[in-house]
């Protein structure tokens, strides 16, 4: 397969036959599912399963990251010609990866939408494949980590923000983006002592016994050095990885919520993702691109690539398993 393949290969989410392999249909055309993989419900035989979150109900100032697994999609298509760089495999070629469509949800039963979420990754791993998630605001987490510890126990989580999340917050119904992870170390669905959270520079006097690498740490130290310390807290545990686009600058990610300065670059993130292989990491999302506030695409860029990382990760848990 080649370039010229373009001539014939057209709506490949739906029309490819397998769930491996590049795909070479024009990059401006055709039906957008992530990286060109097929859009499925039947996870038979899938290794990783694709799945969007379309949620911003719960964010604190700009709306809009409803429309971020579409984003993402639209900008993946000019990702899958080639493996990922910089990997010492193609997890596209390795892996059976599908789309498995977005979550359905009325929106108009705000309360239902946990227990819907917590279902829909239920059913992911329940068909033995992982997920990788395109929110949606960060508040999906909360739901996602309830299916997995379900299945896996208490886990550790990493996680890449501007902010801890974990401010106060002990009605556990209620939908928040900003306390969701305190509920999570208050449920027991994560192991505080055993997670990280990276890029942070936003005031919180809680951090629930998460370890903290911040952006400044990073920015002085260097990714290599943030990425040995943040090997050294997981260990072997399992581990679900986390990434709002935000632990970008806003330079680097415009399209979101809750933008913060003195972020993290992309450079640095790409250096640090691909340095993480070899950690357990059980699934993962990239959560509040908000395509409103970015009429550059950027933000979906990166977004794209933060989930294409993590089924690189994945993979190479994978196969070296």
């Amino acid at each position: 397969m080649a370039l010229e393949d373009a001539k014939t290969q057209v709506d490949q989410a739906f029309t490819r036959d397998d769930l491996k392999g590049p795909s070479f249909e024009n990059a401006f055309g055709g039906a957008t599912s992530f990286l060109r993989r097929k859009y499925t419900k039947d996870l038979t035989g899938v290794d990783i399963a694709v799945t969007g979150v379309p949620f911003d109900q719960a964010v604190t100032n700009r709306t809009g990251t409803r429309l971020g697994p579409r984003a993402i999609r639209e900008a993946s298509t000019l990702q899958p010609y080639d493996p990922p760089y910089g990997w010492d495999f193609d997890v596209l070629s390795e892996c059976a990866i599908a789309d498995y469509g977005d979550l359905a949800f009325d929106y108009g039963h705000v309360s239902q939408f946990p227990a819907a979420l917590t279902a829909h990754i239920k059913g992911i791993l329940d068909a033995g494949a992982a997920s990788v998630v395109l929110g949606g605001d960060h508040y999906i987490s909360y739901p996602i980590l309830k299916a997995y510890a379900e299945k896996y126990g208490k886990i550790s989580l990493l996680r890449f923000d501007a902010h801890s999340d974990t401010w106060p917050d002990d009605d556990m119904d209620r939908i928040d983006h900003g306390t969701m992870f305190y509920k999570a170390v208050k449920s027991g669905l994560i192991d505080p002592a055993t997670s990280v959270q990276v890029g942070i520079r936003t005031t919180n006097p809680d951090t629930m016994g998460v370890t903290t690498i911040d952006a400044r740490e990073v920015h002085e130290k260097g990714p290599a050095a943030a990425v040995k310390r943040i090997k050294e807290v997981l260990g072997d545990n399992p581990v679900y990885l986390t990434f709002d686009i935000d632990a970008l600058d806003p330079a680097f990610a415009p399209g979101t919520g809750t933008p913060v300065w003195g972020g993290l670059t992309s450079g640095q993130c790409a250096i640090m993702l691909r340095d993480l292989a070899g950690i357990n990491i059980l699934g993962g999302d990239v959560v509040e691109v908000s395509p409103p506030f970015d009429t550059t695409g950027a933000t979906a860029i990166a977004g794209a690539h933060v989930a294409t990382e993590l089924l690189c990760l994945l993979g190479h848990r994978m196969r070296t398993a």
